[in-house]
């Protein structure tokens, strides 16, 4: 199908499409008995990730509930440092849990040769979904790839397990850059060849979630954020001309027009604690901004969704805009919360 006949692409693309597009982060999950159903079947959640099948299915389950203008893959973005030959594991109220890695052995051991072979599946479900989406007769739906940008990844090799401060990640960065360095460049290009891949397989669109960025200093920021993310953005541009690419810098703050204006973006996601005026005025008019309901109004519902919806489309009527949440959809978030919104959002 032409770019300019699917909504989210046509955003992409610097058009200011209205009503703006919708898709929410984590759309696919807990909150869908659907979902939960094929999440029982898989048992292990790796599996469940690995299995093009499965992964197929409930990357579409919500596609056909909401008529969503993005599906995006479903997956993890741990699957990448499992692939590099990390071990993980996801336990349950626990979350992801793998061995950390604090040495030079240890990030030498990674394998970026094994990476191929390990992520087969998950570019067979991308090219499943891709050909499930025209035969449902979602043909104006866009599909989107994603990873985890490098130092959110680096985050989780390092600590082991999530964490609210990641000081261990924070630690090895200040007391040895060399190391750490090493280890956000081996995830860098492994991110690069993994989205490359991705586009091969029937990917659209490309997103890079940064969830920790928040936590680093400006000038941590510029390093460890800005400088991978603008890497990866340059080598996709050449390996794949005319993807866009949405980027993630969860809590970026103030540092948000920076970042979009040294990495080359094509859209950039706001969390909910952006202040989307701000935001506007901040980041170019051609560059897209993407979100940013907090999710806990979609838990809500009613008025409190009604408004919080109704100032955010008033704030970027006229510009590049792609509705979603400021975060992951959270599994106790109403069905019919979820369709009261696409519904907001679809009467502008």
């Amino acid at each position: 199908m032409h770019l300019v006949t699917k909504p989210l692409l046509r955003v992409l693309g610097g058009e200011a499409v209205w009503p703006p597009p919708i898709w929410l982060m984590r759309q696919a999950g807990r909150y869908l008995p659907e979902y939960r159903a094929i999440r029982a079947q898989a048992g292990d959640f790796i599996a469940l990730c690995t299995t093009p099948a499965l992964a197929c299915e409930v990357t579409l389950q919500p596609i056909r509930r909401f008529r969503f203008d993005a599906a995006i893959l479903f997956s993890d973005i741990l699957i990448l440092p499992w692939a590099l030959g990390q071990g993980l594991a996801y336990k349950e109220g626990e979350g992801p849990v793998m061995p950390p890695l604090r040495d030079a052995a240890g990030i030498a051991a990674l394998d970026p040769g094994r990476v191929a072979a390990a992520v087969a599946p998950v570019m067979e479900t991308v090219s499943r979904v891709r050909t499930g989406l025209l035969a449902e007769g979602f043909a104006a739906t866009a599909l989107i790839g994603f990873a985890g940008a490098p130092f959110t990844v680096a985050c989780y090799m390092v600590e082991g397990h999530g964490s609210r401060d990641f000081a261990a990640v924070r630690g090895m960065a200040y007391a040895d850059p060399a190391l750490f360095a090493r280890l956000i460049d081996t995830v860098t290009e492994a991110t690069i060849a993994y989205l490359a891949m991705q586009v091969a397989a029937g990917a659209e669109v490309l997103m890079l979630f940064d969830t920790w960025a928040g936590i680093l200093s400006p000038s941590q920021f510029r390093t460890q954020v800005i400088e991978p993310v603008s890497r990866i953005v340059r080598a996709l541009r050449v390996r794949c001309p005319g993807i866009p690419i949405i980027a993630f810098p969860r809590l970026a703050g103030l540092m948000l027009g920076e970042f979009v204006r040294a990495t080359g973006v094509d859209a950039v996601g706001m969390d909910a604690s952006t202040d989307m005026t701000v935001a506007a005025a901040t980041v170019q008019p051609s560059v897209a901004l993407q979100g940013n309901l907090d999710p806990l109004a979609l838990v809500a519902g009613g008025k409190a969704l009604e408004t919080e919806t109704a100032a955010i489309l008033s704030v970027m009527r006229g510009r590049p805009f792609v509705f979603n949440l400021g975060h992951g959809i959270v599994p106790q978030t109403p069905i019919d919360h979820v369709a009261r919104l696409t519904e907001l959002v679809r009467a502008g």
